[in-house]
């Protein structure tokens, strides 16, 4: 009850926050050439004993790729933390789907759902992207059990605006300024994803239905996209903000839509592997669903060693590419486990050299020794 009180709070307070900021930002008039960011300096003298030899790996990573990466890292069972560029916003993409799994597992926790309970697929509630919940027809009665595995092993963004709506957006956004950050991600649907994302472009765009958007995806990338859109919208090519949809997306991620830093996400990440963010039986679930992703393959888990658990969640958009989890390593026996989180965001080139990019994060993580058990703890001499 507590719970429910408490989110209904915030809530409120988010809603009149964004009363105040309804109006979406003017898109950027052009597209600079990105230029990689700084690297903000940390003072190692009072960071983890591991963290030089992690922050000459990033920095090497950070200076092969194009792009930007950025890293937290948090050994939980000696409460050591490090990062790199881990404070910025960055661009969560995916990863917004577990917060929406965590307040749906509340509803759980509350009694007002329960895994078996049956949501109707409504034509409106189809997105483009992974997963399998397109291969239903309208009107098709899927269980929330069904819905949190494709949301989560298999990134299915319809399964995911299915939840969203069957808890309210309202309800996420609570979990989102409790666990993540009090100024929360603000976190939307993910068609408003697309919807804001080509808004940019021109404002009708928020009229795109259902069918809109997976025509868009049908057209490709770049300018057939851009190009599709002026179709659909009815308009001409000059009549659009901006030139491309590079422009376009940057705006949008400007914006900070479904954004947060890497070190609040995974405070976020922390939080549920501790417990304080479900109940016992409900963090065992996410938990378990977490560790049986099948997206990113190539990623931070291609660099972890033999015998590593990940229990994580990818994110996959426009020029952004993320991964982030609890690592857990077995001990010697009867030694508790290791259990690291790793949050981590590349932006700039992506595809297989943003993958890349991340399996050498998770190798970085595995060589600096932040994945070893701590020294026993010697024997006092009586």
């Amino acid at each position: 009850m507590f719970r429910r009180i408490f989110a209904a709070l915030l809530v409120c307070t988010l809603l009149a926050c964004g009363m105040a900021t309804a109006q979406p930002p003017m898109p950027a008039q052009s597209s600079p050439e990105p230029t990689k960011a700084p690297i903000t300096k940390t003072a190692l003298a009072a960071a983890p004993p591991w963290a030089e030899a992690l922050a000459r790996r990033l920095h090497a990573i950070d200076t092969a790729y194009a792009g930007d990466i950025g890293v937290y890292v948090h050994h939980l069972g000696r409460d050591e933390a490090w990062g790199l560029r881990e404070d910025e916003i960055w661009y969560l993409a995916s990863g917004v789907k577990v917060p929406v799994a965590i307040a749906v597992m509340r509803e759980i926790e509350q009694g007002w759902l329960t895994l078996d309970t049956r949501v109707t697929l409504q034509a409106t509630d189809v997105v483009d992207g992974a997963g399998h919940t397109n291969s239903h027809r309208p009107g098709t009665r899927l269980t929330i059990a069904y819905l949190i595995d494709q949301m989560i092993i298999y990134s299915d963004n319809t399964a995911t605006d299915m939840l969203i709506r069957t808890v309210g957006l309202g309800q996420v956004n609570a979990v989102a300024a409790e666990l993540i950050s009090a100024q929360g991600a603000h976190i939307t649907s993910l068609a408003d994803v697309r919807r804001r994302a080509y808004g940019m472009l021109h404002s009708g765009a928020a009229g795109l239905s259902s069918a809109d958007l997976l025509a868009l995806q049908r057209a490709g990338v770049g300018e057939a996209r851009v190009r599709k859109l002026a179709q659909i919208l009815g308009v001409t090519p000059t009549e659009l903000l901006l030139p491309d949809l590079d422009s376009a997306f940057e705006s949008y991620y400007a914006t900070h839509a479904n954004s947060a830093s890497l070190r609040d996400y995974g405070r976020m990440l922390a939080a549920l592997q501790q417990g304080r963010a479900l109940d016992a039986e409900g963090t065992r679930y996410l938990l378990d669903v977490m560790g049986r992703v099948q997206t990113g393959r190539q990623r931070i888990r291609a660099g972890l060693p033999a015998g590593a658990t990940f229990a994580h969640k990818t994110g996959t958009q426009y020029r952004r590419l993320c991964d982030s989890g609890i690592v857990t390593m077995p001990s010697a026996a009867g030694a508790p486990p290791v259990r690291v989180v790793i949050a981590a965001c590349v932006r700039g080139a992506t595809g297989a050299a943003g993958e890349r990019a991340l399996r050498d994060i998770g190798a970085a993580v595995t060589a600096a020794g932040v994945l070893r058990a701590a020294d026993p703890t010697p024997t006092p001499r009586r």
